[in-house]
């Protein structure tokens, strides 16, 4: 029958740790906080499989008042009055007096415990500095979030009609060009001398000849004037390239049988 009970309070303690360790398994971190994080669970576990420990080895030993068990958690009373008096503190209030029990060994065991880990934290992350502090924390993810951010921008995705700017990269402008003919060309020209769409080579524009006014023009549509809205089909960066490529490319070039002039005079910058 013990090694029974012993069999099972070792399965009991396997299952914890295997439990404890598969939740940061699962996590996937390996940061210097998770780790610290482990360390306690650990010894989460280890005090729960001591107690445990304690309960079967006091069951074997037929105390069915728990006296053995009392005495190392502190819970035991004073057998006798005479024993009591011995422990009334001298004050009272309202006729209520206070004995003046042991504390229980498990709460210094608890209060040295959290002494010594502080004082191991303190050494970890303040002293020796391999513990990852807020401020480095911080400074992390901000060194990280500026690389994202610089991914992003490379990738075109944080470009929009406020931050748009001309590009005058040889591979954007070819982007824009293929955009140009698959997309543009059939309103516009394959020169961008206009057919059922404005001409796009003079100086004259109806919604504004500025980058910021062409990739709001090609993003959101004009459909009073049968212009299609292309945000859904092409990419911020896509919509750039292409009013580049108009701007750059397009813009000021002289192609036979052009449009007549349509919307506004703007001056040539």
């Amino acid at each position: 029958m013990r090694k029974h009970k012993i069999f099972k309070f070792l399965l009991m303690g396997i299952f914890l740790l295997l439990f404890s360790n598969s939740l940061y398994a699962e996590n996937g971190s390996h940061d210097s906080l998770s780790t610290v994080i482990q360390v306690m669970v650990a010894i989460v576990v280890f005090f729960v499989i001591i107690v445990l420990w304690l309960v079967m080895v006091y069951s074997e030993k037929n105390d069915s008042e728990g006296k053995g068990f009392k005495k190392i958690f502190g819970t035991s009373k004073p057998s006798s009055i005479e024993e009591e008096e011995k422990l009334l503190l001298d004050h009272e209030y309202d006729g209520i007096r206070e004995l003046n029990n042991r504390i229980p060994p498990w709460f210094n065991a608890i209060l040295y415990g959290t002494v010594i880990w502080a004082a191991a934290y303190m050494i970890y992350f303040h002293v020796v500095g391999s513990g990852n502090v807020q401020e480095e924390e911080y400074a992390v993810e901000m060194r990280v979030a500026a690389m994202q951010r610089e991914a992003l921008k490379s990738s075109g995705a944080l470009i929009d009609e406020n931050s748009v700017t001309v590009t005058d990269d040889e591979g954007d402008l070819k982007s824009g060009e293929e955009v140009y003919t698959k997309n543009c060309a059939a309103c516009h020209g394959t020169q961008g001398q206009g057919l059922v769409g404005p001409n796009l080579t003079d100086n004259y524009w109806i919604h504004g000849n500025d980058i910021k006014d062409l990739f709001k023009t090609i993003k959101y549509g004009v459909a009073a004037k049968g212009m299609p809205t292309w945000e859904a089909q092409l990419s911020p960066q896509d919509i750039r390239n292409v009013a580049s490529y108009i701007l750059v490319k397009l813009h000021g070039t002289n192609p036979p049988n052009p449009k007549a002039p349509e919307g506004d005079l703007y001056e040539a910058k």
